[in-house]
């Protein structure tokens, strides 16, 4: 089977990216797929994430105003569905361009919308007055509309199925890659953030949370691993933090960083299915994520396996840190729990629900 991914970038070090590694290339080791990889304005340079090396990757150069912009992508993707007849084609974008994919493509294939974030993350900030709410419901229509015009749509959890109004949407969650049987030994006085500066990914919330911590625990340390740090280290100088938040760029290979932490955090506006959540559990983290409108509470029961705090609350999600801190035991139980939790991403599983759907098509 050849399978064409259509994606906006794929050389970052973002999630998307991420899940596409490990899925391209279980697809070629383990069932003997031919996987092209079809991106947009991206140079030659070597992609972050380790892809095999069977992988055929593809770019098209846009450019221009939006109508100019939308007539190019209509033109290149043709060619080059043409150029590789692939047997399946799936758009994992999140941008409003994916939702008309289905209207500006020619073929028959079958054609997969895979939703990696919710479906309201256009939203940049909370929008009280009645001409954005009138965008954003528009947009959100043309989204619906849009989806059911895919052959098959593929969302990583309940909680993000209910956002759509569509009846071609099925549930398969991201894999998870770790199998090592290695658990963080929770010992070292370490708190971990992994993920874009971004308004979606709300790191500059974190900030105010660990503050709180650095005035009882001043003896822990919070690493931050992420791409763009400037407004954040002005964030940093301002609440006095400079001796307890260090920051990092992404790591390509990981796990040590997972195993030398002992609390894991998520402070997203927006989080569907975060990967970086999936693997600290994986590797026995206790993880405290804020309780968004979709994503976390499908991995997390909280008080369980971690915590979800209600979105916004800083004094609870610094208590809750405080908690694990102080205490040992529950910080290796709920690590224990979230290991074992874990089991329902496990790859394999996972990538046989993928090769049904595909060869059902």
């Amino acid at each position: 089977m050849k399978l064409l991914y259509i994606v906006p970038t794929i050389k970052n070090a973002d999630g998307v990216a991420r899940v596409l590694s490990i899925k391209a290339n279980y697809f070629i080791e383990h069932f003997n797929y031919e996987v092209h990889i079809l991106s947009q304005n991206e140079n030659s340079e070597l992609p972050f994430y380790d892809f095999n090396s069977k992988v055929v990757f593809h770019s098209i150069e846009l450019k221009g105003n939006a109508f100019r912009f939308l007539k190019f992508y209509q033109k290149q993707i043709n060619q080059k569905v043409k150029e590789i007849n692939p047997d399946v084609i799936l758009v994992a974008d999140n941008g409003l361009k994916a939702f008309a994919f289905p209207f500006l493509i020619s073929t028959k294939r079958p054609i997969i919308l895979e939703c990696h974030s919710s479906k309201f993350i256009e939203e940049k900030q909370l929008k009280s007055n009645l001409l954005s709410k009138l965008v954003s419901n528009i947009k959100y229509c043309f989204k619906d509309f849009g989806a059911q015009k895919f052959t098959q749509v593929v969302v990583l959890s309940n909680e993000n199925l209910n956002e759509w109004n569509v009846k071609n949407a099925v549930v398969i969650p991201n894999p998870s890659w770790v199998k090592t049987e290695e658990t963080a030994s929770l010992q070292k006085k370490k708190v971990i953030a992994i993920a874009r500066n971004s308004y979606e990914k709300g790191l500059d919330r974190l900030l105010p949370i660990w503050s709180k911590i650095n005035e009882k625990h001043s003896d822990w340390v919070l690493d931050i691993y992420t791409n763009e740090t400037d407004s954040l280290k002005k964030e940093v100088v301002r609440l006095g933090l400079s001796f307890g938040v260090n920051f990092f760029p992404f790591q390509k290979n990981i796990e040590s960083i997972y195993l030398e932490a002992s609390i894991f955090v998520i402070t997203s506006r927006f989080e569907t299915f975060s990967m970086t959540l999936v693997e600290a559990m994986s590797f026995g983290l206790p993880c405290i994520t804020y309780d968004g409108p979709v994503g976390p509470r499908s991995i997390i029961n909280s008080e369980t396996n971690g915590f979800l705090v209600p979105d916004g609350n800083i004094a609870l999600f610094a208590e809750k840190i405080s908690v694990l801190i102080e205490n040992e035991v529950l910080r290796k139980q709920l690590g224990s729990n979230a290991k074992e939790s874990m089991q329902l991403y496990e790859i394999d599983a996972v990538m046989e629900k993928w090769k049904k759907l595909l060869e059902s098509l």
